[in-house]
């Protein structure tokens, strides 16, 4: 089972005296990899290497060190976490003192690692965005058992009733569906949009 961190997390040490910082944060897409990227854009380090995986999507990134030396070995740590939604930065202030690629590959991978084991850790439970329509004297039942079972959802009310779009675990959407033909009497379907993780 995939896990994800829970919130943003940093550590630091020294390494012949270069400075390493790694910050580790949860992220759900590319717009946030940037959005993080852009927040910690720090022009005093020398390199500022990372890597991210969302679901079966990887990048990485060296900053100008030795091929190979900084990206990957933060990737490597993310998976040997079982983590994913997640993106480790790891910034280097250099120091003077030349690591060599082995001492860089220890150095990002060590640092990033320690990292990840500060970091609080949760499950990654896989929703689905689903949408489905009720007349107004339903809406109340629905929003009841959403309410009830601490569904995430938004309601749209149009001419003809409520247009409600929500994210449902997978276990969630067959009773839920269930429940949709049951009140609306067959009159309307759960719909699934699309394959997004959470």
């Amino acid at each position: 089972m995939p896990f994800t961190l829970t919130t943003e997390t940093s550590y630091e040490e020294e390494i012949k005296k270069s400075r390493f910082q790694a910050i580790a944060a949860p992220v759900e897409n590319e717009q946030q990899v940037k959005n993080f990227l852009e927040q910690h854009l720090d022009l005093s380090t020398t390199h500022q290497c990372w890597a991210w995986k969302i679901g079966h999507h990887v990048r990485f990134n060296d900053d100008g060190e030795p091929s190979g030396t900084a990206g990957r070995p933060i990737l490597a740590t993310i998976d040997g976490n079982d983590l994913t939604n997640t993106i480790v930065l790891v910034n280097r202030w250099y120091g003077g003192i030349k690591l060599g690629t082995g001492g860089l590959v220890r150095a990002y991978g060590g640092c990033a690692g320690q990292c990840l084991l500060l970091a609080e850790k949760i499950e990654l439970i896989e929703k689905k965005e689903i949408y489905f329509t009720c007349q107004f004297n339903e809406w109340a039942i629905f929003q009841y058992e959403l309410n009830q079972q601490n569904i995430e959802y938004i309601e749209e009310y149009t001419a003809d009733g409520v247009a409600i779009q929500a994210r449902l675990q997978l276990d969630q959407i067959e009773p839920f569906a269930l429940k949709i033909q049951d009140v609306t009497r067959g009159r309307e379907q759960l719909k699934i949009m699309d394959e997004t993780n959470v």
